[in-house]
């Protein structure tokens, strides 16, 4: 991994096309939350599988915790949805067949001199593309397990989550204040978002 990609400093916001072929910017797909960034060899690899089918039993807590997920592979778009549909995955996949990544973050594979791929990482990212956490995944053991990513967000929603502790005194006196922008979810009451949706 090249230098500076380390916690603190923001990551690259790449733009990547997805499993429909339908470009994203990183920051757009994160939007305000935290964010778990899978990237992967691809459909070959079944240390990349058993990760992703770890994931898609996590995913529904990702849902309830406000947490997103994108995983990233060098395969092409129907390698990809091979993949992505071979475990089950309901999230979004982009495909960088050009290793873009792959040469940007100096994570080429060098072992492997078939596959052209990367080495695997899982970076956990804090609002804003911030690095919180990153793991190298070239051994299976180097991969995080859905408990560390567990404690992961839970750290990075404490840091970032003005309302992570709402039993404050002070908490209290801003929502009677009326400030709602420091209460999930941004500023709007669950009324205000049933409402909204009909």
């Amino acid at each position: 991994m090249r230098a500076g990609i380390v916690p603190g400093a923001r990551f690259p916001d790449y733009e990547l096309r997805d499993h429909k072929n339908k470009p994203h910017k990183l920051s757009e797909l994160q939007g305000a939350d935290p964010m778990i960034l899978t990237l992967l060899r691809g459909h070959y690899c079944p240390k990349d599988r058993r990760q992703l089918q770890e994931l898609v039993w996590f995913h529904d807590r990702l849902d309830v915790g406000y947490a997103r997920i994108v995983t990233i592979t060098c395969d092409n778009i129907t390698q990809l949805n091979e993949l992505k549909l071979g475990v089950g995955a309901h999230w979004t996949f982009l495909h960088d067949s050009k290793r873009i990544i792959q040469k940007d973050l100096d994570i080429k594979e060098y072992t492997d001199p078939v596959n052209d791929v990367m080495i695997p990482h899982t970076v956990v990212l804090e609002p804003g593309l911030i690095i919180y956490k990153v793991y190298n995944g070239y051994w299976y053991w180097g991969r995080p397990t859905r408990g560390e990513l567990h404690q992961d967000l839970r750290e990075v929603s404490m840091r970032h989550r003005a309302d992570w502790q709402i039993d404050t005194p002070e908490m209290r006196d801003a929502w009677e204040r009326g400030e709602r922008d420091k209460f999930w979810p941004y500023g709007r009451s669950m009324r205000e978002i049933i409402e909204g949706s009909e």
